[in-house]
């Protein structure tokens, strides 16, 4: 017997695309010097999509991009009374595998290490929450054009 997660697929309007168009069409002029910085980009791109998603699902967000010396929290939301820390993953390629696959049992044991930071500090207010969820938000974004090609939520993923 099978344990499947629901999972969510969505594609996003044209018109809420931002300049990562740009950014991934610059990649082949501008070589690796700067693929630091792009991959960044890109990953806080796929986090706004991944927040817009979010929200529109009616989830409300509590914290993006939340540090600490030990890591970092990409969204931290709330859906009903259950409180949600969710890891987005963000590609233009599979040629790496897939953005599922890229969540590991490492990344898995720090998400967890600090959600239960995020919670100790008290960030998440007294609000009884019922339930704590680890979800996976993955994008995946169209090298050449910038456009997002495809959204998917892995509610439950670990």
């Amino acid at each position: 017997m099978t344990n499947r997660r629901p999972e969510t697929r969505k594609q996003l309007d044209p018109r809420e695309q931002t300049d990562v168009r740009k950014q991934l069409a610059a990649r082949a002029h501008h070589g690796s010097r700067n693929q630091p910085d792009l991959r960044k980009q890109l990953g806080d791109f796929g986090e706004g999509v991944a927040s817009e998603y979010l929200l529109r699902g009616g989830y409300t967000i509590l914290a993006r991009n939340w540090r600490r010396r030990g890591g970092e929290l990409d969204i931290v939301a709330t859906d009903g009374r259950a409180l949600v820390f969710v890891e987005v993953r963000t590609r233009s390629t599979r040629h790496f595998g897939t953005a599922e696959e890229s969540v590991d049992w490492r990344k898995q044991r720090q998400v967890r290490k600090m959600a239960s930071c995020f919670l100790y500090e008290g960030e998440a207010g007294e609000n009884g929450y019922r339930d704590i969820r680890f979800d996976v938000v993955t994008v995946y974004v169209d090298r050449d054009s910038g456009e997002v090609r495809s959204i998917r939520h892995l509610p439950h993923a670990f």
